[in-house]
C-alpha cells in the first residue's frame, strides 16, 4: 500500500486567521470563545460563540465571488488557497484527473437558507437570490474549491454531522493509498453561527449557556453544561510519497489509518457504554497495522457535553485498557468551540503540528475534575511530548463516527 503524507495546511478559525496564527495561539492556549457579535443575543439563553475574530471576507477574497459564496465557502476557499499556497503544488504540471477534493460541511449555507427564507416571506419567493440553491447546498464548497484549483479527480462533500472532517480526511486517505489519486485536497467549512443555527442547537439543550467565555467550552469537567457552536475552516493537502518527494514537497506528517462506524443507537445521544467509538478506533488502528500501545496521543472529540466527554473516556479505557492512563487525551474544542462539520479537520490540523513540533496541547479551562473521566487530559498547559502516533477522534449525530491516526514523519 502507498504511504500518504500531508503537504500542505490551511486554515481560519476562532483562533486564528492562518496556519501560523492559529497553531501560535493553541499552544498558547489562548480561548477562542467570547460574546457572540454575528446576531443579537438579547432574547436567546446562549451568549457565547467561537466566531472568526475580526473578519471581513474582503480581506481574503474578491468582493464579487465573496457575494455568491455563503460564510462556509468563504471559510473553505480562504482555507484552501492557504494551503495550496502552503504546499507549493502547481496544477499545469500534474494529471488534473489524479487529483481529488473532498470537503465536508456538517450544515452547509445556513446563513443563506435563513436569510432568503425571510427574504421570501417578505417580498416572495420569486425574488430570492438566484443564488440561492449554490450557495446554501451542501457540497458547493468542495465545487467551488475544485473549480478554484483545477483538481478534475473525485469531488465529493461527505456529510456525517461533526464526524464529517474525519470521513473526508480518511476516505481522501484511502483514495490515495490504494491508488485511485495522487494528490488530495480535503478538510471541512462550517458557518452557521445565525439565529436558526443557534436557535435549533439551544432546544435540543445541546448548547452551553454560560455567560462566562473562559466556563462555556470546559471538555471533562465536571461542570460542562453543552458544547459551544465554532466556525471556519481547516485544509489538509495529502499526497502519495513518493509523488511528494519528486516535487520536494515539505512533509508536515503522515496519514496511516482511518475508521468509521455507526452506533446505531439514538438520533443525537452517543451510545453510552462508547462501543461505536471505541470499534472505530480500532479499525484505525487496525488499518494502520501497529500496536495500540504505541499511541502517544488523542485529539478527543471532547464536545463538553456531559454523554459525549462520558461516553468517549470509556471508548479510549475499552480500546487502550491499561495504556489509556499513560496516554495524553486533550481537546482542542476547549479554545475553539465545536465546529461540526469543520471541527475534525481542524483538529487533524492540530494533530499534525503536535507530532511534528513535538507538543501537545491542553485543555484549557479545567477546573473541576469528573470521576467519569478520568484520564490525563493534559488541564490547562500544553506538554512537550515526542510522539510517534496520535489518534484524532470525531462522533456525530446519527451515531456516526469517525478516528484518523497519524503518524510523525521520519522519512
Amino acid at each position: 500500500m502507498r504511504r500518504v503524507v500531508i503537504t500542505g495546511i490551511g486554515t481560519i478559525n476562532p483562533v486564528g486567521h492562518n496556519l501560523e496564527e492559529a497553531w501560535e495561539n493553541v499552544k498558547k492556549g489562548v480561548c477562542g470563545i467570547d460574546f457572540t457579535k454575528q446576531i443579537d443575543t438579547t432574547n436567546f439563553k446562549v451568549k457565547v460563540s467561537g466566531e472568526v475574530k475580526d473578519y471581513d471576507p474582503a480581506n481574503f477574497l474578491d468582493k464579487k465571488e465573496a457575494r455568491k459564496m455563503d460564510r462556509y465557502t468563504q471559510f473553505g476557499m480562504i482555507a484552501a488557497r492557504e494551503a495550496i499556497k502552503d504546499s507549493g503544488i502547481d496544477i499545469e504540471k500534474e494529471d488534473p484527473f489524479r487529483c481529488g477534493t473532498i470537503v465536508s460541511s456538517g450544515i452547509g449555507g445556513l446563513i443563506t437558507i435563513t436569510d432568503q427564507t425571510m427574504r421570501g416571506a417578505e417580498k416572495g419567493y420569486e425574488r430570492i437570490s438566484p443564488f440561492f440553491i449554490p450557495m446554501s447546498i451542501s457540497n458547493m464548497c468542495a465545487g467551488e474549491i475544485a473549480i478554484d484549483t483545477g483538481f478534475k479527480g473525485v469531488c465529493e462533500c461527505i456529510v456525517t454531522a461533526c464526524a464529517s472532517g474525519n470521513n473526508s480526511i480518511g476516505e481522501a486517505f484511502h483514495k490515495i493509498r490504494d491508488g485511485y489519486q495522487d494528490v488530495m485536497l480535503t478538510g471541512g467549512a462550517e458557518g452557521c453561527i445565525c439565529n436558526m443555527g443557534v436557535g435549533g442547537f439551544t432546544v435540543m439543550q445541546a448548547l452551553s449557556t454560560s455567560e462566562d467565555p473562559n466556563r462555556a467550552s470546559i471538555p471533562f469537567d465536571a461542570e460542562r453544561g453543552g458544547f459551544v457552536m465554532g466556525e471556519g475552516a481547516g485544509i489538509l493537502i495529502l499526497e502519495e510519497l513518493e509523488h511528494a518527494k519528486a516535487r520536494v514537497a515539505k512533509i508536515y506528517g503522515e496519514i496511516v489509518g482511518y475508521g468509521a462506524s455507526c452506533d446505531a443507537y439514538h438520533i443525537t445521544a452517543p451510545d453510552p457504554t462508547g462501543a461505536g467509538a471505541a470499534g472505530c478506533m480500532e479499525m484505525a488502528i487496525a488499518d494502520a497495522g501497529i500496536a495500540k500501545e504505541e499511541v502517544g496521543y488523542i485529539n478527543a472529540h471532547g464536545t463538553s457535553t456531559h454523554l459525549n466527554d462520558a461516553g468517549e473516556t470509556k471508548a479510549i479505557k475499552t480500546v487502550f485498557g491499561d495504556h489509556a492512563y499513560k496516554l495524553m487525551v486533550s481537546s482542542t474544542k476547549s479554545m475553539t468551540g465545536h465546529l461540526m462539520g469543520a471541527a475534525a479537520a481542524i483538529e487533524a490540523i492540530f494533530t499534525t503540528m503536535a507530532l511534528k513540533d513535538g507538543f501537545v496541547p491542553a485543555t484549557i479551562n479545567y477546573k473541576t475534575p469528573d470521576p467519569e473521566c478520568d484520564l490525563d487530559i493534559v488541564p490547562n498547559e500544553g506538554r512537550e511530548a515526542d510522539i510517534k502516533y496520535a489518534l484524532s477522534n470525531s462522533l456525530g449525530f446519527g451515531g456516526h463516527n469517525a478516528a484518523v491516526l497519524f503518524a510523525k514523519y521520519e522519512g
